[in-house]
């Protein structure tokens, strides 16, 4: 069975079936215990998740045991083990099993590098290589239809922050070896979205000059020191500013890409 959390909840059979609960209150119980599969939760913390501390109902403990019993009952009706959900004190616990988390293996393409200093290019093609697979199993938001339950709320907005430094990091790949042309749509995509942050705006920079668009360049780091004034009243950093400084001055080493410009700019 599949359990996917990058994008909307969704459960899939071996058979390829969807096989989601359609009750909100049981898939959001699932999803919390997929989340935290192998480990025990609760059943006041998980009764907390599913109605908060103030609003959780006199009833709260049994209808989560009928919940628990609805929720195994349609899995296993998919093929799931009748044993993935046990009872276990103080509340339950999903065994993954030889089930799948789209989450985990997120983890162990994204967070996997190697040494580029001794692999040279064909490593930084194997490392973008293993994050296009790992940004490829996202469907949209993290949880995107789970987000009325505060603490899948906030996993999502953390789920969020690791697809965005995921991207970032294979975009700046992508311009060590070359793609300056492949990467601007992407870049300029993500810049509109995080118009503060200083990395992806430098990465764009780059990609604009490389690609023979100076003037756009320094417009978007008018914009970034214009907005980080605006809402945090900061100037950008060191490594913004002096790519800044660089570009004006058509620095050679701009157009280097093997070692990257961030290495100059650090």
């Amino acid at each position: 069975m599949e359990f996917k959390i990058l994008g909307h909840f969704e459960v899939v059979s071996d058979g390829k079936e969807i096989c989601t609960p359609k009750a909100f209150k049981q898939r959001s119980l699932l999803a919390l215990l997929v989340i935290h599969h192998d480990q025990c939760l609760s059943a006041s913390s998980l009764a907390e998740n599913l109605w908060g501390e103030e609003g959780q109902p006199s009833t709260a403990r049994a209808a989560l045991q009928v919940y628990i019993s609805k929720i195994r009952r349609h899995l296993t009706s998919f093929g799931f083990d009748p044993d993935g959900i046990s009872t276990s004190l103080p509340g339950y616990i999903l065994r993954l099993g030889e089930s799948s988390l789209d989450l985990v293996e997120f983890r162990a393409l994204a967070h996997h590098q190697e040494s580029f200093e001794d692999g040279g290019r064909d490593a930084l093609e194997r490392e973008v290589r293993r994050l296009r697979q790992a940004l490829a199993l996202w469907r949209g938001p993290a949880l995107a239809d789970m987000r009325d339950v505060p603490a899948l709320r906030e996993l999502g907005t953390v789920l969020d922050e690791a697809w965005t430094s995921t991207l970032e990091r294979r975009l700046e790949i992508d311009l060590r070896l070359g793609r300056e042309l492949m990467v601007l749509s992407d870049l300029r995509q993500l810049a509109l979205r995080h118009p503060e942050r200083e990395k992806v705006q430098a990465l764009l920079m780059t990609a604009l000059y490389r690609a023979g668009r100076t003037a756009e360049a320094l417009a978007t780091f008018r914009l970034l020191r214009s907005t980080l004034i605006s809402r945090f009243g900061v100037e950008p950093g060191r490594m913004a500013d002096k790519l800044h400084q660089a570009i004006l001055a058509r620095e050679p080493w701009l157009d280097e890409h093997a070692d990257g410009v961030f290495a100059s700019v650090a």
